[in-house]
This record gives structure tokens, sequence and C-alpha cells, in this order.
């Protein structure tokens, strides 16, 4: 799914390119500073995530608005999470099925339909903070932050299609040797 490529309100980079641009720098980051980085890790809970505003800010994120600084603050905690050494290219709905061992039933699509249910930026984000770490700790797909990061700076203008993506990305399976 290619969402619109809009201008921020910072300058004329695109929102793509500010995207990919963030989640570079956390994986730069990651590996050189140790100490933001840890800061970073925390970024995912409401009550210690003001301790990475001073990197947040520097990405043009705006403090006072949740729906400019959740994103940012998810992914970051979930990039330094991870042990991932770049991005990569899987999306949420097949980096979730991956956890599973690409069986679509059970557990795997109890968290999907969790995460169909959201009606809000601010639940996704709170529903997707399990999620991400599930698909860190399993190691088995590259989960593409940058994209996820796209999709959810546009949930809430664009929330079906989205979550449609992240069903179709789950329920994709790869056709059997007998029906080929």
């Amino acid at each position: 799914m290619e969402l619109p490529q809009q201008h921020t309100s910072t300058g004329d980079q695109p929102v793509k390119d500010r995207d990919s641009s963030f989640v570079q720098a956390v994986f730069d980051l990651r590996a050189t500073n140790k100490g933001l980085a840890a800061r970073l890790r925390r970024a995912d809970n409401p009550g210690t995530e003001y301790q990475c505003w001073d990197f947040l800010v520097r990405f043009g994120c705006n403090l006072e608005q949740d729906r400019d600084r959740a994103p940012l603050a998810l992914i970051a905690a979930a990039i330094c999470k991870s042990d991932q050494a770049g991005n990569g290219n899987a999306g949420l709905g097949t980096a979730l099925l991956s956890c599973y061992d690409n069986e679509p039933e059970g557990a795997g699509k109890a968290r999907l339909l969790r995460l169909l249910s959201c009606d809000s930026l601010i639940e996704v984000c709170r529903v997707l903070r399990p999620v991400l770490a599930l698909i860190a700790s399993k190691g088995v797909a590259r989960l593409d932050f940058a994209t996820l990061l796209r999709q959810l700076r546009w949930f809430e203008a664009d929330r079906q299609r989205i979550q449609a993506r992240w069903a179709q990305e789950y329920y994709r399976t790869v056709p059997s040797e007998a029906a080929v």
C-alpha cells in the first residue's frame, strides 16, 4: 500500500522520507549511543516516554499532539528492543503470522482481530506494544518499521484501508504443493 506523500509542516521533506529517515536514525543511534537507546526502549510506556522527547523533537515531532508523538515513540521503542540490524521488508500482518508458524488460526488470529477492532491511533499503539514485543522476541521476520510508522501516521485518516492491509498480509498464505 502506497500512502500519499504529504509534506510536513516543518519543511518540504515528504512524510515517506521523514519516516524512513527516522527509522534509519533510530537504528544508527541504537548502535552508537547505548544511553539514548536505553531511554528509547522505554518510549512506548506513557509513564516513561518523556525520557526520549529530546530525540523525537529532532524529527519535527509536536510533543503536544498524541497523534504525532505516540507512533514515533512506539516505533523507536520497538526498534531498540529488536535484534534487527536494519529496516526489514515484512508487513505487520506477515510478521505476526510468522510468529505462529504461518498458521492463521489460533492465538495469532486473536491478536490480529484485536488490532482490527481498534478505532483510534492511541488504542492501536497501545495494542501494538505487546504485538511488536512478540515479533521481536520470536525474531522470525524482519519488520518494515518505516511502513508501519507511515501506516500509524495515517491510521486515523485511513483506518479501514490500513487494517485491511494488515489482514491481507496475515491471511495471505503460501500455495500448498497440491494447489500448484
